[in-house]
């Protein structure tokens, strides 16, 4: 026996290398093991020499290991012993090329490994690879099944394409994973039975069989019933209705439930009254009052608006009524439990049920983002000189001369006699006092006015509206403004003296802002249709004495969009640029000189507003869920920046929040 430690492996190792003498039995061809705290370094050397084997270790394969072994075990033995004892310590062997590796477990499946198919002839705790085809089972279904029994850092993955599960793991574990597939991935031998129905609907008959022998599932819309399966030992028991034969497909792998099932179906597929059965049909989705206005133009053949079936004629005679159709039947609508009451007989009822069943179908919803942009460039320039001065006085009386130029708190005689402000911007003046006529005057006699403005606007509007298919949905943001539309004074003189005035106004409001009006139309192939009328507006001045004064961009059109996708509705682009010069004729003309006598205005104005637009075609509840949730959390993340900062004086106060959206369980 040959004793391995961390201060004597190499001697040792060489040593049970080269001699036989109680380590190497060279007539049975084997070797007594024993490592106790030995450096995983040296032990997989020694076996390397006993196995005449070729390692390379990665550099974070560390630690110790203990191999004990009580009888001489064969050479070959020696390797397989050492797979397990770095299985223990989280390690993997990686043979490629004539050369093994030693890896952290976790890396193992991303390197080369010997792989192979069914029957894999590896065994031990190497690491392989296994592709395995399924003949009969789904490779995606068993994925969840056989995931727990592999190791929790190797992989089991399923390629639906061709039905194929690929496994990476220990070659032993394998092994034991293909017997259980084996069981598994058998041919199902349940047979298909057709049962043709007579008077019931198939459609109500396969929910009352699901119910009654499987686990209580319901067919779905469109006559597709959720996967079923029996209580007892797990056998699956599956019905669908095949509307245009009116027959039930029974298939499970008990024989017996089968024949439970046919003797179901016979004492209910039984006729009815000969004047038809009052059935109740509850919707899930469509209207009752609606869906009953079309079933009863199918059975009188009639087409027209449902509206006219309940409205009087133009003669003043009432109209038919709107349950009454023709063979007998009627449907009535209860819109309290939004259900349909049809009597009719049992064939025209069948008929009526599948049609009921194709249009009760889940109707899409659209999520419709508008993107409105506004990117405004306004500068504008002022430049000159202006000045009054007198020539001449005498008496009362004095001569005065100047240039005047522009209006309002730029201009120098409106500055002189009214009581106005400088308008803004540089403005540079000389005062003089003068004596006309005995009375000292004080006035502007020189105005030098400079001014650069530059105003950027860059706005973006996304009203959002969520609406079903083949709805009209509106949101409007903004103001509620009055607008008058007359006025009424009674004037006191035509009235009499003892007459009071009542003079009065007539106000129309109008909303100004943002109005999105949207109606989209989902196509199974993905498009929409969307009749489209966007406007903005805005007040742009309240003193005119003609009423309020407002801006208006507004774009209705009807486009078609791909799902998810953006498209332009159009938009505005203006450049508007104006010049203006204020001169003395002549005067203004001379060379710098000429500045004392002008008044220079530029203006320059650039407009680029786009309006776009991207549907969402939400077909399914998560999706909606899942677009609610994205907005709820944003609107949180908002509200939390929006909290105030604490203050040293100021009371603390609590922001407002949102509750945190928890899922439905």
């Amino acid at each position: 026996m040959t004793l391995f430690n961390r201060s004597s492996w190499l001697s040792l190792s060489l040593l049970l290398c080269s001699l036989g003498a109680g380590a190497l039995h060279a007539e049975e061809e084997t070797v007594t093991l024993n490592f106790v705290n030995a450096d995983i370094e040296s032990v997989v050397k020694a076996v390397g020499m006993i196995s005449n084997r070729n390692f390379i270790l990665d550099p974070r394969v560390k630690g110790t290991v203990n191999i004990v072994s009580a009888k001489p075990v064969a050479r070959d033995m020696t390797y397989q012993i050492l797979l397990s004892a770095l299985r223990l310590q989280g390690f993997a062997a990686i043979e490629a090329g004539g050369v093994t590796k030693i890896v952290p477990e976790a890396d193992a499946k991303q390197n080369f490994s010997v792989t192979g198919g069914k029957n894999i002839k590896a065994s031990g705790d190497r690491i392989v690879t296994q592709v395995y085809p399924l003949q009969h089972e789904s490779a995606v279904q068993l994925v969840p099944i056989l995931r727990p029994l592999i190791t929790p850092n190797n992989s089991i993955s399923a390629y639906a394409g061709t039905n194929t599960l690929v496994i990476t793991d220990y070659a032993d574990n394998i092994r034991r994973i293909n017997k259980i597939i084996e069981s598994i991935d058998q041919p199902n031998y349940g047979e298909v039975t057709v049962i043709k129905l007579r008077y019931v609907s198939a459609l109500d008959l396969a929910q009352t069989l699901n119910r009654l022998l499987g686990d209580g599932a319901s067919v779905q819309p469109g006559g597709i019933p959720q996967a079923t399966t029996g209580g007892d030992s797990g056998q699956k028991f599956v019905v669908l209705p095949d509307i245009r034969s009116n027959s039930l497909l029974i298939r499970s792998d008990n024989p017996a439930r089968i024949t439970r099932a046919r003797g179901l179906v016979t004492q209910l597929d039984v006729a009815g009254s000969q004047m038809g059965n009052i059935n109740v049909v509850y919707l899930r989705n469509a209207e009752a009052t609606k869906l009953a206005e079309t079933l009863r133009a199918i059975l009188s053949g009639e087409n027209r608006p449902a509206a006219t079936s309940t409205s009087p004629t133009t003669s003043g005679q009432p109209a038919t009524n709107p349950a009454a159709t023709s063979s007998g039947s009627s449907i009535q609508a209860d819109a309290q439990t939004n259900s349909l009451i049809i009597t009719a007989p049992d064939n025209v009822y069948n008929t009526l049920r599948a049609v009921i069943d194709k249009l009760d179908a889940r109707r899409a919803q659209v999520f419709v983002e508008a993107l409105i942009v506004e990117v405004t460039t306004d500068k504008a320039t002022e430049f000159g000189i202006q000045w009054q001065a007198p020539l001449s006085s005498s008496g009362n009386t004095a001569l005065v001369g100047g240039t005047s130029f522009g209006t309002g708190g730029s201009n120098i005689v409106n500055l002189n006699t009214a009581k106005v402000l400088p308008n803004a911007g540089f403005n540079l003046g000389l005062l003089q006092r003068l004596t006309i006529g005995g009375q000292e005057v004080t006035g502007l006699t020189a105005l030098a006015r400079m001014l650069e403005s530059d105003a950027n606007a860059n706005i973006l509007s996304t009203p959002n509206l969520l609406t079903l298919d083949n709805e009209e949905a509106k949101i409007i943001i903004g103001k509620n403004v009055p607008f008058i539309t007359g006025s009424y004074a009674q004037s006191a003189g035509a009235a009499g003296s003892g007459a009071a005035v009542n003079p009065f106004q007539t106000i129309e409001r109008k909303d100004v802002g943002l109005t999105l009006k949207v109606k989209p139309q989902v196509a199974e192939g993905g498009t929409v249709k969307m009749q489209i009328y966007q406007e903005a507006s805005s007040i742009q001045d309240t003193s005119n004495a003609a009423g309020v004064i407002t801006n208006k961009r507004s774009i209705e059109s009807t486009v078609l969009v791909d799902d998810g996708q953006i498209i332009v509705l159009g938009g505005l682009i203006q450049d508007d640029m104006r010049d203006g010069l204020e001169k003395v004729p002549g005067l203004g003309d001379i060379p710098f000189l000429g500045s004392l006598f002008k008044y220079e205005t530029r203006k320059h104005v650039k407009t680029n507003l786009m309006v776009f637009l991207r549907p969402k075609v939400l077909r399914s509840a998560s999706a909606a869920t899942s677009l609610t949730g994205d907005r709820y959390d944003y609107i949180r993340n908002e509200q939390g920046n929006a909290a105030t900062s604490p203050h040293l004086f100021l009371p603390n106060i609590t922001t407002p929040m949102l509750p945190e959206l928890k899922p439905q369980e």
